[in-house]
């Protein structure tokens, strides 16, 4: 979750520190801080919230120095207050930290014994007596950090400065991702490429158990045994342009109008439009033979593992198992030999997804990703990776990310159908067709804004609201509950639409909306006779379909929000644009922070 920035540079350091920290600002917006070393000594700023709190200290109160850390922070130990902000540290050694120390309340009575003196509740504030322990012994900053970083457990990626050392910096990672950029007579410490992109382009990941030393003139790397190690430095594609808003009120509404861009250069990478066929990468595993897939992953990510459960076991007759990374460890599934997982996730940062990761490798499944970021730790740790183009995604809430996983998942789906004989040339023609469609339907569903943002008047009404779908339409219908909890913080629930007299239906009156996806085609007499029952009972019934299923529809339905006709292959995928851009009206109505929901943050590297 939070952000870590390190600067040895030849300028100042600050405003460097807070630009690249403006860049992970999603990563936790708790609180801000900033240390820089100011004539050999450890100078401190800090602010509660959001990072413009932070800038008002330095403009008022500027840091100056050339050497320094800072950290945006999303809060596990300790309330989100300034006391609590990192950096944490002592007049010898200023630290920041992402992730949790497991071990930290055995330490902190041992180094409370020993006579270190606590100011807050925090985890990494453990780590820092810790080292300031050691400096007082007579270590030096090296000795100090690796004595430290020997003893404590967990997920972590730290970043220190130390007194009277002004051209040093200290890192480690060990389960959370730390990079180290490369630039001309200055360094550069960050948790992704893209705090780093403006500041240089040449980077090195450090691996699991590093840690390193980074100065002015370069880095040595030790690996978890203390050994001196070379990391291989590679350039980022990641850009170092100004991540902006343009024209639109929020990262959100803007990301949500790239959608159909973003299905266009996705969908490119893998179709091929004048044979209407899907192209591949290669797979780390026999796509004839393989005899189970099991997807994991978290969020919005796992609903479109989900749908495309629903499309693998329909189109190329594989079995599936679908996870949330969180419980795939602990259910301890029996896996075949010859098996293979497919992980999914935006930032490939997600501690429970590299997990989860770890647990099928050593259960001997071949791991495929679909990640949005290239460099990161699951796709260097994958067997093979196929990307999505998303671009980066600063919104907490995901939204063209999933479209772009969909899509993914689409071609797999359709390429291992080809590969196992259980899906003809000409049936794969048709499906092809179906996606090489979707981008320009994705911008006719745009144009159905005033519409959608009138059903959002309705909704930010409601205190609960209902989504259906079913069949690959029912994932969407948790997404589409998933998001308008994450950003109008309405409750909301998803359910598959046969369930709903299962229970559900206990829940609606008159001030229950009932979302419905249900486009024309097989499923749609099934459902639309739910959303009767639902009528029946005095329930708000709303739906999205297309022209096809509008006219029964709007027998009952309080209002209907006409899409482009899809396939029933491509539905899902059009389908979790309106609920995305739903959930944003609602959020805009009620006057929510829409780009930084509370409690949330992204890329959630603790488990």
């Amino acid at each position: 979750m939070c952000g870590i920035v390190g600067v040895v540079g030849r300028e100042a350091a600050a405003p460097r520190i807070l630009e690249a920290l403006r860049r992970l600002e999603y990563r936790g917006y708790d609180s801000a801080g900033i240390s820089t070393l100011v004539n050999g000594h450890i100078d401190r700023r800090r602010a509660e919230g959001k990072l413009t709190n932070l800038a008002a200290v330095l403009e008022a109160n500027p840091l100056t120095g050339t050497t320094g850390i800072g950290h945006t922070r999303w809060a596990t130990h300790g309330a989100p207050v300034e006391r609590n902000a990192h950096p944490h540290g002592t007049s010898r050694v200023s630290v920041v930290h992402n992730g949790i120390i497991e071990n930290h309340a055995e330490l902190r009575d041992e180094l409370e014994a020993k006579g270190q003196v606590f100011e807050t509740e925090t985890d990494t504030e453990t780590f820092a007596r810790l080292v300031d322990w050691h400096l007082q012994q007579g270590a030096d900053p090296e000795q100090a950090a690796a004595a430290a970083l020997g003893r404590v457990h967990g997920a972590f990626a730290l970043a220190m400065v130390f007194a009277g050392h002004p051209r040093k910096l200290i890192c480690a990672r060990q389960g959370a991702p730390l990079a180290v950029g490369f630039g001309e007579g200055e360094m550069f410490v960050g948790s992704d490429a893209l705090a780093l992109a403006p500041l240089t382009r040449r980077i090195a990941y450090l691996e699991e158990g590093d840690w390193a030393v980074v100065s002015d003139t370069g880095a040595v790397f030790h690996d978890a045994g203390g050994a001196v190690v070379e990391r291989q430095v590679k350039l980022t594609a990641v850009s170092g342009a100004a991540v902006g808003k343009g024209n639109y009120r929020h990262f959100m509404e803007k990301e949500l109008h790239e959608h159909p861009v973003v299905l266009g250069d996705t969908l490119q990478q893998y179709l091929e439009p004048s044979t209407r066929s899907v192209t591949l990468p290669a797979l780390p595993f026999d796509a004839a033979r393989v005899p189970r897939l099991t997807i994991s992953a978290c969020g919005s990510a796992f609903l479109a593992g989900m749908v495309g459960r629903y499309w693998i076991e329909q189109v190329a007759r594989i079995p599936v198992d679908a996870d949330v990374a969180s419980e795939l460890r602990y259910r301890d599934p029996p896996l075949p030999e010859g098996g293979a997982a497919i992980l999914i996730s935006q930032s490939g940062e997600t501690a429970d997804n590299l997990a989860a990761m770890k647990m099928l490798r050593e259960r001997g499944q071949k791991i495929l990703s679909i990640v949005n970021v290239p460099e990161s730790s699951m796709a260097r740790e994958s067997d093979a990776t196929v990307l999505t183009v998303a671009g980066p995604e600063i919104s907490v809430a995901s939204t063209k990310a999933i479209t772009a996983q969909l899509a993914v998942l689409a071609c797999l789906a359709i390429g291992l159908g080809r590969a196992r004989g259980t899906l003809s040339a000409a049936a794969e023609a048709e499906l092809t067709a179906e996606l090489l469609e979707v981008p320009a339907k994705a911008a006719a569903v745009l144009e159905r804004d005033s519409e959608i943002r009138a059903m959002a008047a309705e909704v930010a009404k409601a205190r609960d609201v209902l989504f259906l779908g079913r069949g690959p339409l029912f994932p969407i219908a948790l997404e589409g509950a998933l998001k308008l909890k994450e950003i109008s913080y309405i409750h909301a629930e998803g359910y598959a639409a046969g369930e709903m007299k299962h229970g559900p239906i206990a829940l609606i009156d008159k001030d229950v909306p009932v979302i419905a996806l249900c486009p024309s085609g097989p499923l749609f007499e099934k459902t639309a006779s739910n959303l009767q029952e639902a009528a029946a009972r005095g329930g708000r019934v709303m739906a999205f379909t297309d022209e096809a299923g509008a006219g029964p529809l709007s027998r009952f339905a309080e209002r209907v929000v006409t899409l482009p006709h899809a396939g029933t292959f491509a539905a899902p995928i059009l389908h979790a644009i309106p609920v995305q851009l739903l959930a944003y009206h609602v959020a805009v109505l009620k006057g929510t922070d829409v780009d930084q929901p509370r409690n949330l943050a992204k890329s959630v590297t603790v488990e």
